[in-house]
């Protein structure tokens, strides 16, 4: 049987381990690797004129497609 409380209601599960410390350590790693990878490749790929803004285009981007992406997760 589920543990209960004082009320007569389930407890709330506790995350499993995974969920509490390694999940977003992954997910942080993840991130940080996309945007390493897309600040470079904006960098590599710099037009002579376009100056700082192509790279935080493309930050932005790709922020964007994150968070539309997995934003439900």
């Amino acid at each position: 049987p589920a543990a209960m409380d004082p009320e007569g209601k389930p407890e709330p599960r506790r995350p499993h381990w995974y969920e509490r410390h390694l999940q977003p350590c992954v997910a942080e790693l993840l991130g940080s690797a996309l945007f390493i990878f897309i600040g470079c490749l904006a960098v590599v790929e710099d037009s002579g004129g376009t100056g700082r803004l192509q790279p935080a285009l493309a930050h932005g981007l790709a922020l964007g497609v994150a968070v539309a992406v997995l934003g439900d997760i």
